[in-house]
């Protein structure tokens, strides 16, 4: 088994879709292990994003990402990292595939409904910054 973590951003926390999304994961074999809301702060965003922090887009995210409720999810199953990926979806909803979370919930590249872990470490360090 392996340990993953997803992220319901702040527009589809507002728009209620905080509960297809996490059916959606049941649904394709994730365990819910535990699941947090919170309002991220700024250092609490700048912490989570630090990969990005030369990126020109990193300013905007962070902004977006405290400009609501978030919900953090810690999820298991087998490849768990890969197959959240995939049911995730690409990060443009515009060039998602059909039923993906994004497909079906983001709005835009920067609204895209979900942050997913990309890699197995990265998992274990955004779920110690989130549940600590």
């Amino acid at each position: 088994m392996q340990d993953t973590y997803m992220m319901v951003k702040p527009e589809a926390f507002a728009a209620g879709n905080l509960a297809p999304i996490l059916a959606l994961a049941v649904e394709n074999g994730f365990e819910i292990v535990r699941i947090k809301s919170l309002e991220m702060d700024q250092a609490l965003a700048k912490k989570f994003y630090a990969v990005h922090k030369e990126r020109p887009f990193y300013g905007d995210l962070v902004k977006y990402m405290t400009s609501g409720t978030v919900c953090g999810v810690h999820l298991r199953r087998e490849d768990a990292v890969s197959r959240m990926r995939e049911l995730v979806g690409a990060t443009n909803p515009e060039e998602a595939t059909a039923g993906t979370i994004r497909f079906r919930f983001g709005a835009s590249i920067q609204e895209n409904a979900i942050h997913a872990s990309d890699s197995p470490d990265n998992a274990q360090l955004e779920l110690g910054i989130i549940f600590g």
